[in-house]
Protein backbone atom coordinates (compact mmCIF):
# COMPACT_ATOMS: atom_id res chain seq x y z
CA UNK A 1 0.00 0.00 0.00
CA UNK A 2 1.58 3.90 -0.39
CA UNK A 3 -0.48 6.29 1.40
CA UNK A 4 0.22 10.18 1.34
CA UNK A 5 -0.53 12.57 3.92
CA UNK A 6 -1.02 15.79 3.64
CA UNK A 7 -0.34 17.95 6.71
CA UNK A 8 1.67 15.05 8.24
CA UNK A 9 3.15 16.80 11.36
CA UNK A 10 0.16 16.92 13.29
CA UNK A 11 0.03 15.55 16.73
CA UNK A 12 -2.22 12.86 15.39
CA UNK A 13 -1.30 12.65 12.11
CA UNK A 14 2.24 11.77 12.50
CA UNK A 15 1.31 8.70 15.07
CA UNK A 16 -0.70 7.11 12.20
CA UNK A 17 2.17 7.60 9.22
CA UNK A 18 5.05 5.84 11.71
CA UNK A 19 2.64 3.12 12.37
CA UNK A 20 1.54 2.84 8.50
CA UNK A 21 5.13 2.90 7.98
CA UNK A 22 5.93 0.31 10.43
CA UNK A 23 2.83 -2.02 9.41
CA UNK A 24 4.85 -1.86 5.71
CA UNK A 25 3.27 0.92 3.97
CA UNK A 26 5.17 3.28 1.45
CA UNK A 27 4.82 6.16 3.69
CA UNK A 28 5.13 9.63 2.45
CA UNK A 29 4.31 13.41 3.23
CA UNK A 30 4.12 16.94 3.49
CA UNK A 31 3.38 19.75 5.41
CA UNK A 32 4.11 23.61 6.00
CA UNK A 33 5.20 23.42 9.53
CA UNK A 34 6.64 20.58 11.94
CA UNK A 35 7.26 20.99 15.22
CA UNK A 36 8.71 18.91 17.91
CA UNK A 37 8.22 16.02 19.05
CA UNK A 38 6.47 15.41 15.59
CA UNK A 39 9.59 16.33 13.87
CA UNK A 40 11.75 14.76 15.26
CA UNK A 41 9.85 11.44 15.64
CA UNK A 42 9.39 11.40 11.59
CA UNK A 43 13.18 12.10 11.01
CA UNK A 44 14.02 8.81 13.41
CA UNK A 45 11.37 6.57 11.29
CA UNK A 46 13.23 7.82 7.95
CA UNK A 47 9.08 9.83 7.11
CA UNK A 48 10.47 13.80 7.73
CA UNK A 49 9.36 15.72 4.40
CA UNK A 50 13.02 16.71 2.84
CA UNK A 51 11.47 19.93 2.76
CA UNK A 52 8.25 22.26 4.18
CA UNK A 53 5.38 23.14 1.75
CA UNK A 54 3.13 21.64 -0.43
CA UNK A 55 3.90 20.15 -3.75
CA UNK A 56 1.10 18.75 -6.11
CA UNK A 57 3.47 17.08 -7.75
CA UNK A 58 3.79 14.54 -4.37
CA UNK A 59 0.36 13.34 -5.71
CA UNK A 60 0.38 10.73 -8.17
CA UNK A 61 -1.81 8.30 -9.38
CA UNK A 62 -0.37 5.18 -8.17
CA UNK A 63 -1.27 6.26 -4.70
CA UNK A 64 -3.63 4.27 -2.88
CA UNK A 65 -4.92 6.36 -0.31
CA UNK A 66 -4.26 10.50 0.64
CA UNK A 67 -5.06 10.97 4.36
CA UNK A 68 -6.11 14.79 5.05
CA UNK A 69 -5.06 15.91 8.43
CA UNK A 70 -6.94 19.17 10.03
CA UNK A 71 -4.04 21.51 9.65
CA UNK A 72 -4.42 21.61 5.87
CA UNK A 73 -7.03 24.11 4.08
CA UNK A 74 -9.77 23.06 1.59
CA UNK A 75 -8.12 25.09 -0.67
CA UNK A 76 -4.25 22.89 -0.50
CA UNK A 77 -2.71 22.19 -3.67
CA UNK A 78 -2.02 18.32 -2.89
CA UNK A 79 -5.86 18.52 -2.04
CA UNK A 80 -6.94 19.93 -5.22
CA UNK A 81 -4.45 17.47 -7.28
CA UNK A 82 -6.34 14.13 -5.18
CA UNK A 83 -9.55 15.05 -6.72
CA UNK A 84 -8.54 15.53 -10.05
CA UNK A 85 -6.91 12.39 -10.11
CA UNK A 86 -9.95 10.56 -8.40
CA UNK A 87 -7.90 9.14 -5.52
CA UNK A 88 -9.23 7.57 -2.52
CA UNK A 89 -8.89 10.76 0.20
CA UNK A 90 -9.52 9.91 4.16
CA UNK A 91 -9.34 11.72 7.49
CA UNK A 92 -7.21 10.56 9.88
CA UNK A 93 -10.09 8.36 11.88
CA UNK A 94 -12.16 7.06 8.59
CA UNK A 95 -8.28 5.44 7.81
CA UNK A 96 -8.67 3.93 11.08
CA UNK A 97 -11.65 2.82 10.56
CA UNK A 98 -10.86 1.27 7.02
CA UNK A 99 -7.55 -0.75 8.68
CA UNK A 100 -9.92 -2.06 11.76
CA UNK A 101 -12.82 -2.97 9.84
CA UNK A 102 -12.35 -6.80 10.28
CA UNK A 103 -11.13 -6.32 14.37
CA UNK A 104 -13.54 -5.96 17.55
CA UNK A 105 -13.38 -2.37 18.22
CA UNK A 106 -13.69 -0.42 21.30
CA UNK A 107 -14.07 3.55 21.60
CA UNK A 108 -13.75 5.34 24.17
CA UNK A 109 -15.98 8.95 24.20
CA UNK A 110 -16.71 11.71 26.61
CA UNK A 111 -15.62 15.47 27.44
CA UNK A 112 -13.01 13.95 29.65
CA UNK A 113 -11.33 11.56 31.01
CA UNK A 114 -10.61 9.80 27.25
CA UNK A 115 -7.44 9.78 27.17
CA UNK A 116 -6.95 8.40 31.25
CA UNK A 117 -9.28 5.66 30.51
CA UNK A 118 -7.56 4.41 27.15
CA UNK A 119 -4.70 4.56 29.20
CA UNK A 120 -5.95 2.54 32.32
CA UNK A 121 -7.05 -0.27 29.31
CA UNK A 122 -3.87 -0.15 27.95
CA UNK A 123 -1.93 -0.36 30.98
CA UNK A 124 -3.87 -3.34 32.32
CA UNK A 125 -3.82 -5.36 28.84
CA UNK A 126 -0.24 -5.11 27.97
CA UNK A 127 0.77 -6.15 31.79
CA UNK A 128 -1.70 -9.11 30.84
CA UNK A 129 0.30 -10.08 27.75
CA UNK A 130 -3.74 -9.26 25.96
CA UNK A 131 -2.50 -8.13 22.64
CA UNK A 132 -4.30 -4.67 20.92
CA UNK A 133 -4.00 -2.80 18.74
CA UNK A 134 -5.06 1.31 19.23
CA UNK A 135 -4.84 4.98 18.99
CA UNK A 136 -4.71 7.22 21.62
CA UNK A 137 -4.85 11.25 21.40
CA UNK A 138 -1.91 11.79 23.89
CA UNK A 139 1.97 10.84 24.48
CA UNK A 140 1.79 7.91 27.14
CA UNK A 141 4.84 7.18 28.81
CA UNK A 142 6.52 3.89 27.81
CA UNK A 143 5.35 4.10 24.32
CA UNK A 144 7.05 5.39 21.35
CA UNK A 145 4.09 5.82 19.07
CA UNK A 146 0.65 6.25 19.80
CA UNK A 147 -1.02 4.26 17.10
CA UNK A 148 -0.70 0.53 16.58
CA UNK A 149 -2.22 -1.16 13.69
CA UNK A 150 -1.14 -4.90 13.14
CA UNK A 151 -3.07 -7.37 10.62
CA UNK A 152 -2.71 -10.14 13.53
CA UNK A 153 -4.38 -8.39 16.79
CA UNK A 154 -8.39 -8.85 16.77
CA UNK A 155 -9.21 -6.00 19.06
CA UNK A 156 -8.58 -2.21 18.50
CA UNK A 157 -8.78 0.27 21.65
CA UNK A 158 -9.92 3.60 20.48
CA UNK A 159 -9.66 7.05 22.10
CA UNK A 160 -12.99 8.73 20.89
CA UNK A 161 -12.20 12.35 19.70
CA UNK A 162 -15.80 14.44 19.08
CA UNK A 163 -13.71 17.29 17.23
CA UNK A 164 -14.12 17.36 13.45
CA UNK A 165 -12.47 14.94 11.34
CA UNK A 166 -10.95 16.99 8.64
CA UNK A 167 -11.43 20.26 6.88
CA UNK A 168 -13.63 18.65 4.32
CA UNK A 169 -15.27 15.96 6.54
CA UNK A 170 -17.24 18.14 9.10
CA UNK A 171 -18.38 14.80 11.24
CA UNK A 172 -16.70 14.03 14.78
CA UNK A 173 -14.17 12.04 14.82
CA UNK A 174 -16.10 9.38 16.44
CA UNK A 175 -19.11 9.00 14.67
CA UNK A 176 -16.69 6.90 12.11
CA UNK A 177 -15.20 3.81 13.97
CA UNK A 178 -18.25 2.10 14.54
CA UNK A 179 -17.82 0.42 18.20
CA UNK A 180 -18.57 -2.98 19.14
CA UNK A 181 -17.77 -1.62 23.16
CA UNK A 182 -18.44 1.80 23.11
CA UNK A 183 -17.77 4.15 26.83
CA UNK A 184 -19.21 7.56 27.62
CA UNK A 185 -17.50 9.18 30.76
CA UNK A 186 -19.50 12.37 30.60
CA UNK A 187 -21.02 15.27 29.29
CA UNK A 188 -19.60 18.52 29.49
CA UNK A 189 -19.69 21.41 26.89
CA UNK A 190 -16.58 21.65 24.91
CA UNK A 191 -15.56 22.72 21.18
CA UNK A 192 -17.28 25.22 21.29
CA UNK A 193 -16.47 26.82 17.78
CA UNK A 194 -18.26 23.93 16.31
CA UNK A 195 -20.92 22.92 18.46
CA UNK A 196 -22.95 26.33 19.17
CA UNK A 197 -25.47 24.98 21.58
CA UNK A 198 -25.19 22.65 24.37
CA UNK A 199 -27.91 20.79 23.29
CA UNK A 200 -26.32 20.04 19.77
CA UNK A 201 -23.30 19.10 21.74
CA UNK A 202 -25.18 16.85 23.42
CA UNK A 203 -26.55 15.71 20.27
CA UNK A 204 -23.18 14.38 18.78
CA UNK A 205 -22.91 11.80 22.04
CA UNK A 206 -26.67 10.45 21.11
CA UNK A 207 -25.53 10.05 17.03
CA UNK A 208 -22.82 8.06 18.53
CA UNK A 209 -24.29 5.56 20.55
CA UNK A 210 -26.85 5.06 17.42
CA UNK A 211 -23.86 4.12 15.58
CA UNK A 212 -22.66 1.33 18.21
CA UNK A 213 -23.13 -1.84 16.62
CA UNK A 214 -25.86 -3.96 17.45
CA UNK A 215 -26.24 -6.11 19.98
CA UNK A 216 -22.89 -4.71 21.17
CA UNK A 217 -22.09 -2.99 24.98
CA UNK A 218 -22.96 0.49 25.88
CA UNK A 219 -20.71 1.52 29.10
CA UNK A 220 -21.81 4.86 30.51
CA UNK A 221 -21.17 7.04 33.78
CA UNK A 222 -25.03 7.25 35.22
CA UNK A 223 -23.74 9.97 37.95
CA UNK A 224 -24.00 12.40 34.97
CA UNK A 225 -27.43 13.13 33.91
CA UNK A 226 -27.10 13.16 29.98
CA UNK A 227 -25.06 11.04 29.70
CA UNK A 228 -27.41 8.49 31.57
CA UNK A 229 -30.65 9.59 29.41
CA UNK A 230 -29.06 9.22 25.83
CA UNK A 231 -27.55 5.73 27.03
CA UNK A 232 -30.70 3.82 28.52
CA UNK A 233 -32.21 5.25 25.15
CA UNK A 234 -30.20 2.14 23.38
CA UNK A 235 -31.23 -0.42 26.35
CA UNK A 236 -33.22 -2.50 24.00
CA UNK A 237 -30.66 -2.55 21.27
CA UNK A 238 -27.67 -2.98 23.24
CA UNK A 239 -25.82 -4.52 26.43
CA UNK A 240 -25.78 -0.85 28.33
CA UNK A 241 -23.47 -1.62 31.47
CA UNK A 242 -23.58 1.66 34.04
CA UNK A 243 -20.51 2.46 36.40
CA UNK A 244 -20.43 5.13 39.23
CA UNK A 245 -17.66 6.46 41.70
CA UNK A 246 -16.54 3.56 43.96
CA UNK A 247 -15.91 3.30 47.28
CA UNK A 248 -12.23 3.66 47.90
CA UNK A 249 -10.13 4.77 50.83
CA UNK A 250 -7.00 7.42 51.27
CA UNK A 251 -3.74 6.63 52.08
CA UNK A 252 -0.40 7.92 51.97
CA UNK A 253 0.64 5.86 48.67
CA UNK A 254 -2.86 6.83 46.70
CA UNK A 255 -5.99 4.96 47.00
CA UNK A 256 -7.81 1.57 47.95
CA UNK A 257 -9.95 0.70 45.83
CA UNK A 258 -13.12 -1.40 47.16
CA UNK A 259 -14.50 -4.51 44.91
CA UNK A 260 -16.41 -7.45 45.71
CA UNK A 261 -14.99 -7.66 49.51
CA UNK A 262 -11.20 -7.37 48.20
CA UNK A 263 -9.05 -4.33 48.93
CA UNK A 264 -6.55 -3.30 45.65
CA UNK A 265 -4.02 -0.82 46.52
CA UNK A 266 -2.99 1.70 43.93
CA UNK A 267 -0.95 4.63 43.05
CA UNK A 268 -3.76 6.79 41.58
CA UNK A 269 -6.15 9.16 43.77
CA UNK A 270 -9.28 11.52 43.13
CA UNK A 271 -12.65 10.43 42.81
CA UNK A 272 -12.82 11.49 39.30
CA UNK A 273 -9.78 8.90 38.83
CA UNK A 274 -11.76 6.53 40.51
CA UNK A 275 -14.83 6.99 38.33
CA UNK A 276 -12.60 6.38 35.61
CA UNK A 277 -11.30 3.04 36.42
CA UNK A 278 -14.33 1.58 37.61
CA UNK A 279 -15.41 2.73 33.85
CA UNK A 280 -11.76 1.13 32.66
CA UNK A 281 -12.66 -2.11 34.57
CA UNK A 282 -16.42 -2.67 32.88
CA UNK A 283 -14.60 -2.03 29.41
CA UNK A 284 -11.98 -4.59 29.85
CA UNK A 285 -15.23 -7.03 31.29
CA UNK A 286 -16.59 -6.76 28.19
CA UNK A 287 -13.34 -7.57 26.41
CA UNK A 288 -13.21 -11.46 28.65
CA UNK A 289 -10.98 -9.67 31.18
CA UNK A 290 -11.86 -10.16 34.76
CA UNK A 291 -12.15 -7.34 37.55
CA UNK A 292 -9.62 -9.08 39.63
CA UNK A 293 -7.00 -9.58 37.46
CA UNK A 294 -7.39 -5.97 35.79
CA UNK A 295 -7.50 -4.36 39.27
CA UNK A 296 -4.18 -6.39 40.28
CA UNK A 297 -2.75 -5.23 36.72
CA UNK A 298 -3.59 -1.33 38.03
CA UNK A 299 -1.50 -1.75 40.85
CA UNK A 300 1.38 -0.09 39.97
CA UNK A 301 -0.40 2.66 37.37
CA UNK A 302 0.66 6.19 38.14
CA UNK A 303 -1.63 7.70 35.71
CA UNK A 304 -1.64 9.21 31.90
CA UNK A 305 1.37 11.81 30.84
CA UNK A 306 -0.11 15.63 31.77
CA UNK A 307 -3.36 14.21 33.65
CA UNK A 308 -2.42 14.70 37.40
CA UNK A 309 1.56 14.02 36.84
CA UNK A 310 4.04 14.47 39.50
CA UNK A 311 6.45 16.59 38.24
CA UNK A 312 8.59 16.88 41.54
CA UNK A 313 8.05 16.53 45.52
CA UNK A 314 10.63 17.22 48.35
CA UNK A 315 9.42 17.18 52.45
CA UNK A 316 8.27 20.77 51.84
CA UNK A 317 6.60 20.94 48.40
CA UNK A 318 4.55 18.72 45.81
CA UNK A 319 4.29 19.73 42.09
CA UNK A 320 1.66 18.67 39.96
CA UNK A 321 0.88 18.86 36.57
CA UNK A 322 -2.28 18.39 34.56
CA UNK A 323 -4.19 18.85 31.15
CA UNK A 324 -7.24 20.29 33.01
CA UNK A 325 -8.77 23.37 30.95
CA UNK A 326 -12.67 22.54 30.84
CA UNK A 327 -14.44 23.87 33.50
CA UNK A 328 -15.65 20.30 34.36
CA UNK A 329 -11.92 19.18 34.29
CA UNK A 330 -10.55 22.03 36.13
CA UNK A 331 -12.86 21.54 39.12
CA UNK A 332 -12.39 17.71 39.48
CA UNK A 333 -8.63 17.75 39.31
CA UNK A 334 -8.93 20.64 42.09
CA UNK A 335 -11.12 18.53 44.20
CA UNK A 336 -9.13 15.53 43.57
CA UNK A 337 -5.53 17.09 44.84
CA UNK A 338 -7.33 18.85 48.03
CA UNK A 339 -9.20 15.90 49.18
CA UNK A 340 -5.54 13.82 48.84
CA UNK A 341 -3.69 16.36 50.63
CA UNK A 342 -5.75 18.20 52.76
CA UNK A 343 -3.10 19.37 55.35
CA UNK A 344 -1.07 21.07 53.04
CA UNK A 345 -1.78 24.21 51.08
CA UNK A 346 -3.42 23.72 47.80
CA UNK A 347 -2.04 26.79 45.24
CA UNK A 348 -3.49 26.46 41.78
CA UNK A 349 -3.10 27.81 38.50
CA UNK A 350 -4.67 27.40 35.35
CA UNK A 351 -4.16 28.99 31.43
CA UNK A 352 -6.77 30.16 29.68
CA UNK A 353 -5.75 28.05 26.14
CA UNK A 354 -7.80 26.50 23.95
CA UNK A 355 -10.65 28.50 21.73
CA UNK A 356 -13.62 27.69 23.84
CA UNK A 357 -11.94 28.53 27.00
CA UNK A 358 -10.64 32.22 25.54
CA UNK A 359 -14.15 32.60 24.20
CA UNK A 360 -15.74 35.88 26.32
CA UNK A 361 -19.89 33.74 25.95
CA UNK A 362 -18.22 30.63 27.42
CA UNK A 363 -16.49 32.17 30.40
CA UNK A 364 -19.21 31.61 32.84
CA UNK A 365 -19.51 27.95 32.41
CA UNK A 366 -16.26 28.41 35.01
CA UNK A 367 -17.95 29.62 37.99
CA UNK A 368 -16.68 28.25 41.01
CA UNK A 369 -14.40 25.82 39.13
CA UNK A 370 -11.39 26.23 40.95
CA UNK A 371 -13.15 27.09 44.85
CA UNK A 372 -11.60 24.07 46.59
CA UNK A 373 -8.09 25.51 46.40
CA UNK A 374 -6.67 27.44 49.12
CA UNK A 375 -5.05 30.37 46.45
CA UNK A 376 -5.99 30.32 42.71
CA UNK A 377 -4.79 32.28 39.88
CA UNK A 378 -6.03 32.48 36.16
CA UNK A 379 -3.58 33.55 33.49
CA UNK A 380 -4.53 34.26 29.59
CA UNK A 381 -2.32 35.60 26.91
CA UNK A 382 -4.14 38.70 24.73
CA UNK A 383 -2.01 37.81 21.87
CA UNK A 384 -3.02 34.59 21.85
CA UNK A 385 -6.38 35.32 22.08
CA UNK A 386 -6.02 37.87 19.00
CA UNK A 387 -4.36 34.83 17.47
CA UNK A 388 -7.18 33.24 17.50
CA UNK A 389 -9.21 35.66 15.71
CA UNK A 390 -11.64 36.10 18.82
CA UNK A 391 -13.21 39.10 20.84
CA UNK A 392 -10.72 40.56 23.45
CA UNK A 393 -11.46 39.86 27.35
CA UNK A 394 -9.88 41.66 30.31
CA UNK A 395 -9.10 40.06 33.72
CA UNK A 396 -12.36 41.90 35.09
CA UNK A 397 -14.42 39.61 32.71
CA UNK A 398 -12.57 37.01 34.18
CA UNK A 399 -12.44 37.60 37.38
CA UNK A 400 -16.15 37.42 37.48
CA UNK A 401 -16.62 34.64 35.35
CA UNK A 402 -14.88 32.75 37.58
CA UNK A 403 -16.94 34.02 40.67
CA UNK A 404 -14.22 36.15 42.32
CA UNK A 405 -12.44 33.82 43.87
CA UNK A 406 -9.25 34.40 41.82
CA UNK A 407 -6.26 36.35 40.89
CA UNK A 408 -5.96 37.28 37.13
CA UNK A 409 -2.74 37.56 35.31
CA UNK A 410 -1.79 38.39 31.93
CA UNK A 411 1.96 38.46 32.05
CA UNK A 412 4.15 34.98 32.61
CA UNK A 413 6.15 37.08 35.34
CA UNK A 414 3.25 37.47 37.32
CA UNK A 415 2.57 33.93 37.37
CA UNK A 416 6.02 33.04 38.58
CA UNK A 417 5.77 35.96 41.47
CA UNK A 418 2.18 34.66 42.76
CA UNK A 419 3.60 31.57 43.53
CA UNK A 420 6.81 32.40 45.16
CA UNK A 421 4.38 34.65 47.39
CA UNK A 422 2.19 31.73 48.28
CA UNK A 423 4.92 29.32 48.89
CA UNK A 424 5.01 27.77 51.86
CA UNK A 425 6.84 24.93 53.28
CA UNK A 426 3.36 22.51 53.69
CA UNK A 427 2.11 23.14 50.00
CA UNK A 428 0.98 21.56 46.68
CA UNK A 429 1.48 23.46 43.37
CA UNK A 430 -1.05 22.65 40.71
CA UNK A 431 -0.29 24.00 37.24
CA UNK A 432 -3.22 22.94 35.03
CA UNK A 433 -2.44 23.93 31.11
CA UNK A 434 -2.81 23.01 27.63
CA UNK A 435 0.06 25.14 27.00
CA UNK A 436 2.93 26.21 29.62
CA UNK A 437 1.70 29.43 30.66
CA UNK A 438 3.88 30.72 27.39
CA UNK A 439 6.93 29.48 29.09
CA UNK A 440 7.48 27.95 32.34
CA UNK A 441 9.42 25.63 32.83
CA UNK A 442 7.96 22.91 34.96
CA UNK A 443 10.88 20.98 35.68
CA UNK A 444 12.94 23.95 37.16
CA UNK A 445 9.60 25.18 39.32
Amino acid sequence: MKVHFIAIGGSAMHNLAIALSRKGFEVTGSDDEIFEPSKGRLKKEGLLPKQLGWNESFITADLDAVILGMHARTDNPELSRAKELGLSIFSYPEYIYEQSKNKKRVVIGGSHGKTTITSMILHALQELNFPVDYMVGAQLEGYDCMVKITEENDVIILEGDEYLSSPIDRRPKFHLYKPHIALISGIAWDHINVFPTYENYVDQFDQFCNIIEDNGVLVYNEEDADTKMISIKQKDRLKIVPYSTPKYDLNDEGTVFHFNNEKFPLKIFGAHNLQNLYGALNVVEAIGISPTDFLTAMKNFTGAGKRLEKVNETKERILYKDFAHSPSKLKATTAAVKEQYPDRKLVACMELHTFSSLKKDFLPQYKDAMNTADKALVYFSPDVVAHKKLDPITKEVVYEAFGENVQVETETQKVLDFIEKESTDKMVLLMMSSGNFDGIDYNQL
